[in-house]
């Protein structure tokens, strides 16, 4: 299915991570590319990578566009009749406590106001919750704590305004690149600044690092404490702050006085000089940010982890002054815009909690007598719920648990014994819809309208610009219909999400006063039209910030009762799950530069598969000195095990194991990292731990290794132990491996894919391999390479002959062999996405002079448009160099 050609370009927000970059997409032949939106606040017109891409992901192919039940598509009336039919049925056997919803920072905020308005405010429960849980939760809490309000207090200009940059639990280059772009620009604007990487691993992010602490993982808590200590015996503390405006700083000062040098750099496992060199930059700083992420929140300790570094900005008095403060930076376009309407289990809507007043506030605004008394199930207690038998119905909404969740196997047993499953989603087949027993087929981004916050709380529009394809209806017109259902017509008589949004800003400032953080009430009067042009805005946006706030306690008033903030006495402590003979290594769990969450969007697009094509293993060399780079690996943990591609890495800390979040069932065999998880969460937030899980590593002994090419796409991959798809146009692309060798290739082959009708060119390399390329009418069909080794056809050249089939003897010679014809030369790995260009070319571009990131800019293009291949740019230019100069020296 094809969609309408555009007319006009439309501007609107990123769908990838919460730094929430505006996107100009500009009509093309054939669909639309994305620019970055120069007028928008949060990246001035820069996009990484993946926003760059985002016109290649807006196909059809894969999409849910008629409602199901029980896989057979079904009228619209009839699903949303049985849906409010058995969620009904539910409730008056069960009670409402036996319903859930979960959610997603994909909704918009109009989509989970609605969620978060029916299930807490009308069916009576508390069990709404989110993804969200899984990224920020640890933050919400720590700033509460600190605060008394969930309030980031920072805005993107205070990183490129500080004198030191504290990056902690965050691979800024690869998970929020236009931040680190932003960041890396300052740092050449003023060399002054200083830029401190906190992390186990050596990352891209290092690369403007003036120092990076390779801490113990999870020793995060105790670094901090002891830079309190250390600003405390230097006389660094601001004491007039903390007498005015602060509590409970006796008792975190007494508590971190035990964090001498001695003892925090042996807990962390740290050099002493270093740790006095980061001392020494805190106490020299003036202005100091500390920008901290998922290995900061992904604790069973994270909130504490998160008021550490709270405490620290506020016993220095680096908070609400420009280029000062604590920032949390989110995972998702709309974390930040979850937490304002109740989207998390233990809020209410509006930041409101659940005390008797906020209860009866929120009542007699949504003139509901049934809006529930008491939190509801957060994420893991949820779906442990749906295996016990307590919730006998969840609604999923936007995202893709069986791969996301910890301990995932065992949410999909949980599931499938569930007695009713509803997923509204975009992508027809994932391993959560699956399990649904209702599939509802919503809008995705560039069909939905609606508004989204980032993580310096700047709301900005997602703006429609490409019309409804088959059925699919928005998220928060499927709820208000089942709503409507459920006996609710009156208070879920939307027609239109600006309605929605002007309930939604009401609500910010219904009974607030300045007594709460978050408050719209100042848009609360908008036209349709007015929502719709709405320009970015961060709030509060009321009467006393009518334009907005870009900077929170700049009158060093909190929102705790007494206006004061809060200090929290730490007491560090390391993960429960320690290694041990059975499992010696731990495995940290996070991004890479070119996927997104579980692939379903950035899966689709062959350029970001180019970068990091197959699930991979990172670990240093010594721990695993049997394994070579292109073995595969099983990677095994107490909860289930995963087969991936070894990639041994001397800046990969001992001990550790670096494994990527994103690849689900559709795209490889056995590579879902939280399976292997287990479902430990911080007391205090909920937020699993997802970055210390004790495993082991074995080679797995593959018989043979091959990548296989059809034409078409959604092919079936043959039946073996290993395999991973790479995203290509037109053609399905494999990588494969067994354990056992085929007596026959060709009749193996045959057994998956029809071979009879075909020519067939084959080379069997005796036992060290098998190479086909099948054709029809002189058009390839099937191209195979099979190895004893991992194979390494030059992938480009093998496409290419797909679309302009070679014609010479000579050329398909060379092609059976996996190689271009002469005049062609291989790219190698793929480094710069953006322009395609490989390390080959790259390498022999430094080896002829071009010495630098702007050189090789002009002569390859690479590094001139997102800028988020710059580190492995220099990284390689480095290794060159050192290169050419030992060949001198000898």
């Amino acid at each position: 299915m094809k969609r309408p050609p555009a007319t006009a370009p439309a501007l609107t927000t990123c769908a990838y991570c919460g730094v929430g970059c505006g996107v100009s997409m500009e009509p093309q032949t054939g669909g639309f590319s994305a620019r970055g939106d120069k007028t928008h606040p949060a990246n001035h017109g820069r996009l990484c990578v993946k926003g760059s891409a985002l016109g290649e992901t807006l196909g059809l192919q894969g999409r849910l566009l008629q409602p199901e039940i029980d896989r057979q598509p079904v009228s619209w009336t009839r699903a949303l009749d049985t849906v409010a039919q058995r969620l009904q049925a539910v409730i008056d056997e069960q009670g409402p406590q036996a319903v859930a919803f979960y959610g997603s920072g994909q909704l918009l905020t109009e989509d989970y106001y609605v969620a978060n308005k029916l299930m807490k405010g009308f069916i009576g429960a508390g069990n709404m919750d989110t993804n969200s849980r899984l990224c920020m939760a640890s933050a919400v809490v720590g700033y509460k704590r600190a605060f008394g309000a969930d309030a980031v207090p920072c805005s993107y200009q205070d990183l490129e305004r500080a004198d030191c940059v504290l990056l902690t639990g965050s691979n800024t280059a690869w998970a929020h690149p236009v931040v680190y772009q932003r960041l890396a620009q300052a740092k050449k604007d003023r060399p002054e600044m200083r830029i401190i990487v906190i992390d186990p691993r050596q990352t891209a992010t290092c690369d403007i690092a003036d120092l990076h602490l390779a801490l113990r993982p999870g020793s995060d808590a105790a670094l901090f404490c002891g830079a309190l200590n250390a600003m405390a015996e230097s006389g660094k503390l601001d004491t007039a702050f903390l007498q005015r405006h602060t509590q409970g700083a006796e008792d975190a000062l007494r508590a971190a006085r035990d964090w001498t040098v001695a003892r925090t750099a042996a807990y962390c496992g740290l050099p002493v000089d270093q740790l006095l060199a980061f001392y020494q930059m805190l106490g020299d700083s003036q202005r100091l940010v500390t920008l901290y992420s998922m290995g900061i929140n992904q604790s069973g300790s994270g909130v504490d982890k998160c008021n550490a570094i709270i405490n620290l900005h506020l016993a220095t008095g680096h908070i609400g002054r420009e280029g000062c403060g604590p920032f949390s930076i989110t995972g998702q376009p709309n974390a930040m815009g979850g937490r304002e309407v109740g989207g998390l289990a233990n809020q209410l809507a509006s930041h409101m909690g659940f005390t008797p007043e906020d209860i009866s506030r929120v009542g007699r605004f949504w003139l509901s007598d049934n809006v529930t008394q008491s939190a509801g199930l957060n994420a893991v207690e949820l779906f442990r719920a749906v295996e016990e038998g307590r919730i006998k119905a969840v609604w999923i909404m936007g995202t893709n648990p069986l791969v996301s969740l910890p301990d995932a196997d065992r949410v999909r047993a949980g599931l499938a014994r569930c007695p009713l499953v509803i997923v509204s989603d975009i992508i027809r087949d994932t391993d959560t819809t699956r399990a649904a027993h209702i599939c509802l087929p919503a809008l995705g981004w560039g069909e939905k309208n609606g508004t989204v916050t980032n993580s310096e709380r700047c709301i900005s529009r997602q703006r429609a610009f490409l019309p409804a394809p088959g059925e699919a209806k928005p998220d928060w017109w499927i709820l208000s219909q089942v709503a409507q259902r459920l006996g609710f017509a009156e208070a879920f008589s939307y027609q239109h999400p600006a309605e929605i949004f002007r309930e939604h800003a009401a609500l910010s400032g219904f009974e607030n006063h300045g007594s709460r953080a978050f408050d719209i009430s100042g848009l609360a009067q908008l036209s349709d039209e007015e929502w719709d042009t709405l320009q970015p805005v961060q709030w509060p946006v009321n009467a006393a910030n009518p334009q907005g706030t870009a900077r929170l306690f700049t009158d060093n008033r909190f929102f705790h009762p007494d206006g004061k903030a809060k200090l929290i006495a730490i007491t560090p402590r390391l993960p429960v799950n320690s290694p041990n003979a059975a499992y010696p290594l731990i495995m940290n769990t996070g991004r890479v530069r070119d996927q997104w969450h579980t692939m379903t969007r950035t899966g689709k697009s062959a350029r970001l598969m180019q970068h990091i094509s197959e699930p991979f293993c990172q670990f240093h060399p010594d721990d695993a000195p049997q394994i070579q780079p292109g073995d595969l690996v099983r990677v095994a943990s107490s909860h289930g095990w995963l087969l991936l591609r070894a990639q041994p890495d001397n800046l990969q800390p001992r001990g550790s194991v670096f494994v990527p979040m994103h690849w689900n069932s559709q795209f490889s065999q056995q590579a879902r990292v939280d399976a292997l998880i287990e479902a430990h969460v911080d007391p205090l937030s909920g937020q699993p731990e997802s970055k210390h899980m004790p495993v082991s590593l074995s080679r797995w002994p593959a018989a043979w290794q091959a990548e296989l090419f059809v034409r078409g796409e959604n092919i079936t991959p043959p039946v073996t132990t290993y395999w991973s798809l790479i995203t290509q146009p037109g053609v399905t692309h494999f990588t494969l491996a067994d354990s056992s060798l085929p007596a026959d290739w060709m009749a193996w082959l045959k057994e998956s894919y029809a071979t009879d009708n075909l020519l067939c060119q084959t080379a069997q390399l005796g036992d060290d391999g098998f190479s086909l390329l099948a054709w029809s009418d002189g058009a390839l069909q099937l191209a195979f390479y099979a190895r004893r080794r991992p194979p390494s056809p030059d992938r480009q050249a093998v496409l290419a002959a797909f679309t302009t089939p070679p014609h010479t003897a000579q050329q398909r010679l060379a092609l059976l062999a996996g190689r271009a014809g002469r005049d062609k030369a291989p790219a190698g790995a793929i480094i710069c996405s953006c322009y395609s260009v490989g390390e080959i070319p790259i390498t022999e571009a430094v080896r002829q002079g071009c010495h630098s990131v702007q050189q090789l800019g002009e002569k390859l293009k690479c590094g001139t448009n997102c800028g988020s291949c710059i580190p492995e740019l220099k990284k390689i230019i480095a290794g060159q160099l050192a290169t050419l100069t030992a060949g001198d020296s000898q």
